[in-house]
Order: C-alpha cells, then sequence, then structure tokens
C-alpha cells in the first residue's frame, strides 16, 4: 500500500486557463519591479557598508529608549529591530542596532562600537554584545555588482545550456520562468522589508537552479512525447507530459517544502531570511514550470520531428510515484 500524492493516472488540462495564468504572472512582475522601484529593499550591512551589533539581554527590549541612547551620539543612520524567535528562552530579548558607515570612513571604528555599547549599557546593565559585523563602502558596492554578476551569468548558462540541450523555444520558455521567480521573490522581500543580504544571493542562486531542474523535466517529457506522437497537437502532448510528470513534482516539492518550513520555524532568526525565500522560490518555482514556461513553449510552437532520437532523452524519476 503506498502514498500517493497525486492520482496514479491524471488528465487535467493546464492549458485551459492560459490566458489569465499567464496574464496573472506578467501582473505580479510588473507589481514587483513597481514596488522595487517605489518601496526599494530593506538591504543588509552586506550591501549598505555600516556595522551591525547583536544585543542580548533579560530585560525587554525597548527601541525608543536605545534609539534615545544612540541619539546624542550623532552616526547618522541608525536602525533598531527586535527580533522575534520561537527558540529563544523567556528571559532572552534580542535585538539589532545597524550604524550606517560614517563619512570618510570605511567601516564604523572600533571606538565608535565601544561608545554605542557603552551607551546601550547605561540603559540596560545586563545587556551583551554577542556579535559585531562591519562591512566597508567599498566593499558593499563591490558585493552588490558581484551578485548582480552572478544572477545574470547564472541565467545566461541556463539560456545557453537549454538552447544546446533542446531548442530556442524550449530555452526562452525557461529562460522566462526563471526571471520570473527572481523578479517575484525579489518583489516579495520589497514589500515584507526583509533584509536583503548575500545569504538572499544565494538563495535566488538556489531556485534558479531548483527551478530549472523542474523546468527540465517537463520539456525533457514534452521532447520525448513530441517523438512518441507525432500527429497529437502540441497542446496535448505537453498536457499529456505535465501530467505524466506531475507525480515526481508534488512529490519533490512537497518534500523540500516540508524541509524548508522545519527551518523556517525551528532554524532561528539568522538564517530565516534564506529559508524564507528558498521557500518561497520552490513555490513560484514549481508554478513557473508549468503556467509560464510551458505556456511560452506552446505559444512559440517546436518542431515536431527529430530523425535521431536522443538516447538520453526521458528522465528516470518521472514516473516516481509520489
Amino acid at each position: 500500500m503506498r502514498l500517493r500524492l497525486v492520482p496514479e493516472e491524471t488528465n487535467w488540462d493546464f492549458f485551459r486557463r492560459a490566458k489569465a495564468t499567464f496574464g496573472a504572472s506578467m501582473v505580479l512582475v510588473v507589481a514587483s519591479i513597481a514596488l522595487f522601484l517605489v518601496m526599494g529593499l530593506n538591504l543588509g550591512i552586506d550591501f549598505r557598508g555600516g556595522t551591525t551589533i547583536r544585543t542580548e539581554s533579560h530585560s525587554a527590549v525597548d527601541v525608543g529608549e536605545y534609539r534615545d541612547a544612540l541619539q546624542a551620539l550623532e552616526l547618522g543612520d541608525i536602525s533598531i529591530t527586535e527580533v522575534f524567535d520561537p527558540t529563544f528562552d523567556a528571559d532572552q530579548h534580542v535585538a539589532q542596532v545597524r550604524i550606517q558607515a560614517q563619512e570618510g570612513e570605511e567601516s564604523v571604528t572600533a571606538e565608535t562600537v565601544a561608545e554605542v555599547e557603552a551607551a546601550l549599557q547605561e540603559v540596560d546593565p545586563t545587556i551583551t554584545f554577542p556579535s559585531v559585523e562591519s562591512v566597508g563602502p567599498k566593499v558593499s558596492g563591490e558585493l552588490i555588482q558581484t551578485a548582480i554578476i552572478a544572477v545574470l551569468l547564472a541565467i545566461g548558462a541556463v539560456l545557453f545550456y537549454i538552447w544546446l540541450r533542446f531548442e530556442w523555444q524550449f530555452s526562452l520558455g525557461a529562460v522566462a520562468a526563471l526571471i520570473h521567480d527572481v523578479i517575484l521573490t525579489i518583489g516579495i522581500f520589497s514589500i515584507l522589508q526583509i533584509q536583503f543580504d548575500l545569504a538572499i544571493i544565494a538563495a535566488l542562486l538556489t531556485i534558479v537552479g531548483y527551478s530549472l531542474n523542474d523546468t527540465v523535466v517537463v520539456f525533457d517529457r514534452v521532447r520525448e512525447n513530441l517523438i512518441k506522437y507525432k500527429t497529437k497537437p502540441l497542446k496535448e502532448v505537453m498536457n499529456l507530459s505535465i501530467n505524466e510528470t506531475l507525480s515526481r513534482t508534488v512529490m519533490t516539492s512537497g518534500t523540500t517544502l516540508i524541509a524548508l518550513i522545519a527551518l523556517l520555524v525551528l532554524g532561528g532568526d539568522v538564517i530565516r531570511g534564506f529559508v524564507f525565500a528558498m521557500t518561497w522560490g520552490v513555490v513560484v518555482g514549481t508554478y513557473s514550470s508549468v503556467f509560464v514556461a510551458s505556456n511560452i513553449l506552446l505559444w512559440l510552437g517546436t518542431k515536431r520531428d527529430w530523425s535521431k532520437p536522443d538516447k538520453t532523452e526521458g528522465n528516470q524519476f518521472a514516473n516516481v510515484d509520489a
């Protein structure tokens, strides 16, 4: 008796509302870009330059008192946020104090950090400082440039790979899905103002790989069925292919989400942004493989005959029961 997450045989029409699903995706992409332009991102210390001081105390965090204590130091932009985590003890109160890089300085000096710590200890003598992280503005600018290049190179490599592995129509569909996933992830970070740092860039690159994997599985089955059913309309072939790989898709995404949700709840605030990005990316990546990449392939069309079928066609995990 095996557990099945989806029926053994499905015959769902994934293109019945193709215009609506693709249109919704485009609306979300435009909205994400608009949110990014209007609200921006809550850039972490990696990209902004400056110093982040993590505080911990037995007394409840009073953001107002912390800010009043630091205002006299005239350090410019200071951000104070209380950190909440279900794994914290009842008397464990954590906050993050972010200080912008000072003019003419590569980073906040050790003397300034000491002044900040002394000012906060006047508010709460029990306060401790588990970690202090500093990044200079020059380094942060280089990190932004490197991060953008890394994402663009990853998408470019995918475009080239799919073009060689399949056809250019498949390549455009896959890359459109990847761009869709990256933009929507940036959009959700913009609207929720979750801290965006180097860990999120790592998550974006991981999302690109995950989404590509799911898309390639579907496309591989599409190509296989195009050879097998030479007279069947492309829409029917693609519906058949998606239904045949649906069990594998649900099983892979489902098990990945179980692990990610566990980390999201129990993993602590240090990795929460990364895990949230991964969780969101798995959801939108699975969606885009079917409703973005496949829609574009259907509209572009593709050749229907290969004289020499690829010996590596298909995927050994495509028919795994879930």
